[in-house]
């Protein structure tokens, strides 16, 4: 299905419309709907233009242009990583912390999923890089398809997992390192900011980044993260963070802007 560095990704064989194929958990045969060969590609959930919000999003804060290929991976050319690794690579992805194999094969934690996401078994298999013998059988746009629910699978793990003590420490590191950026206020000194959603429900908003400082939320600096869901951070995320970490949380900002004319300050009727 996918090429990564050599590696060949989750793919199934199709058999008079149905694909059979090596459970990767439990060893179990299971029987499982193709993916259609006529379908239309499915929209990727992960990443969407803002329409809902009828904004643009401020241009990069690198001198990247657009034509540059959006799925360079960091490290060495020919290294065999994960799925997961190499989606979490990927320009405009920065916000995602890497979810842990163990979180994911736990089915209690992926419950409720399957009904959210198209083709769920494939992209839970493709996420997981699950191998199957049958890896070229599948179309491009069949792939397409898969890669889409994949993407969209893990954005719905991603938002539990970050709320579990080993997502909040990944996203600590993450935050010491501000992969998050920082807030756009003058007063607000470079604070790094934290990443959530506007909404719990998948393609409501695009993700903002909020300021634990002067307490407001903005758009990302990089229109690549901007067009990321912001569901797959959700709403509670960095409010649980700065309780879980009292120490990261900063002091409210002292200063404020203050409209002058000629060195007056404007009343506030005038405003």
């Amino acid at each position: 299905m996918f090429n990564n560095s050599g590696k060949g990704r989750r793919t199934s064989a199709v058999d008079n419309g149905f694909a059979v194929f090596q459970n990767g958990n439990n060893g179990r045969n299971k029987e499982r709907p193709s993916v259609p060969s006529s379908a239309a590609p499915a929209a990727s959930a992960l990443h969407f233009r803002g329409a809902m919000d009828n904004s643009t999003y401020p241009d990069d804060e690198d001198s990247d242009t657009d034509s540059e290929e959006e799925s360079d991976v960091s490290g060495s050319d020919g290294e065999d990583t994960s799925w997961i690794s190499w989606f979490c690579g990927l320009r405009g992805n920065e916000f995602f912390c890497e979810v842990d194999d163990e979180y994911i094969h736990d089915e209690f934690n992926l419950s409720g999923l399957s009904t959210q996401v198209p083709y769920y078994d494939y992209a839970l298999d493709l996420i997981l890089d699950v191998e199957s013998p049958n890896d070229d059988l599948f179309t491009e746009e069949q792939n397409e398809i898969v890669e889409s629910a994949a993407e969209m699978l893990y954005g719905l793990i991603h938002v539990r997992y970050i709320l579990t003590s080993k997502g909040m420490n990944a996203m600590l590191e993450k935050c010491k390192n501000v992969d998050f950026g920082r807030c756009p206020r003058t007063y607000c000194s470079g604070q790094p900011c934290l990443p959530m959603g506007q909404s719990d429900v998948s393609r409501t908003s695009t993700v903002k980044i909020y300021c634990p400082k002067c307490e407001d939320i903005y758009y990302p600096r990089s229109k690549y993260q901007g067009n990321i869901d912001g569901a797959y951070f959700g709403t509670t995320f960095p409010h649980l963070f700065l309780m879980t970490y009292p120490q990261v949380k900063p002091a409210k900002p002292t200063q404020s802007y203050v409209p002058r004319i000629f060195g007056f300050k404007l009343h506030k009727s005038a405003r």
